[in-house]
């Protein structure tokens, strides 16, 4: 069987690349033949979510337009298209409705509410260009559809009876557990421009735990500084060279959520992370958090500022206490959001179990 897997970014952007990258090698180790290509390439990526710029925007969008017409003209050897999130991120389903006219097997996979209005800050001058409603048309377009969760597996299934419900998995061979040195807590927060509005839901925490304990808060992709008075911050720039070291270097992990429709469709894919490396996470208890996080058992859950203060000043007090809780997070990663786990459930759903 021959895939093309249209996806939004290059390696850099972390969605295509833990929900489609990851499970490549597989196919063609069943003697599969794909090709993958993304709409933004690596330099596009670089400047996508930096204010302004637009002119370097609307030239690297005009480039992924050409490549995508390029790959129309190629489409007839693919026994199925692989559209992860959408095959072009402004407009109107356009190449999916061609695809589906050429009579192709739609395969689309989606780990976000992208069927809610919802635009990056740095690029709101263009959120007119953004149709949620496409993504209800694609999933009928498509032959089955691939979700992160049960909020999005709730939507897919009103428009299509094919849904399967395929974690964002992680390779934990490579995202494995380390010894961290003995010293200064880390209190850590890796994200994303997009995810770094949600930061401020610990600022107060960070503030009255700071006057209690020594600790560094690290925070690491949120694309601008983040400065919180009286707590000692260091800001770094998100590498994916240095990501695995990056989340192994932490002592304890936060996942602030305010609790939205577009909240509740995320992957928490981030609790993930500092699971699968056993550092224990606190959590919002909102949409999948809920699900993967049993409190005081596999991580934490904080809906309130006092119970983050009170939570993490727990996880500070007591090392015995984070190896003990980063453990039983590891071990849940292991079984049900390890790349193994779910490679057979996404076989599944593009019809290669057999193969």
């Amino acid at each position: 069987m021959n895939i093309l897997f249209w996806v939004p970014y290059p390696v850099e952007g972390p969605s295509n690349r833990f929900r489609v990258s990851q499970y490549l090698p597989y196919l063609g180790l069943h003697g599969h033949q794909y090709r993958l290509r993304p709409f933004w390439n690596s330099r596009a990526y670089s400047v996508l979510y930096k204010k302004g710029r637009y002119i370097e925007k609307i030239v690297y969008f005009l480039c992924g337009i050409f490549n995508r017409f390029i790959d129309l003209f190629s489409i007839f050897k693919y026994n199925a298209i692989f559209i992860h999130r959408e095959a072009c991120p402004f407009g109107p389903p356009f190449f999916e409705w061609l695809v589906y006219k050429f009579k192709k097997q739609i395969i689309f996979d989606f780990d976000d509410a992208i069927f809610l209005q919802n635009v990056n800050p740095a690029n709101s001058m263009c959120s007119f260009l953004k149709i949620p409603s496409k993504t209800k048309k694609i999933i009928k377009m498509s032959k089955s559809v691939i979700v992160a969760n049960r909020f999005l597996e709730e939507y897919a299934r009103r428009f299509n009876a094919c849904v399967y419900l395929v974690p964002t998995p992680i390779d934990t061979e490579k995202f494995t557990m380390s010894k961290k040195d003995s010293g200064q807590i880390i209190i850590g927060w890796i994200g994303s421009p997009t995810t770094a509005p949600y930061l401020r839901i610990v600022f107060n925490v960070m503030q009255a735990l700071s006057r209690n304990y020594s600790f560094v808060f690290k925070v690491i992709g949120a694309g601008e500084p983040v400065s919180i008075p009286g707590v000692k911050v260091e800001n770094h720039s998100w590498c994916l060279e240095r990501e695995v070291r990056d989340f192994q270097g932490i002592d304890i992990g936060i996942y602030p959520l305010a609790d939205t429709l577009w909240a509740q469709g995320k992957a928490a894919f981030k609790a993930i992370q500092y699971m699968a490396v056993a550092v224990p996470v606190v959590a919002s208890p909102v949409g999948m958090a809920r699900e993967m996080i049993a409190d005081n058992i596999n991580g934490f859950m904080a809906g309130s500022e006092e119970e983050w203060i009170e939570k993490i000043s727990r996880l500070i007090e007591d090392p015995e206490l984070r190896k003990k809780i980063g453990l039983a997070g590891r071990k849940t990663v292991e079984e049900k959001f390890s790349v193994k786990v779910n490679l057979p459930r996404f076989l599944d759903a593009i019809n290669l179990r057999a193969g």
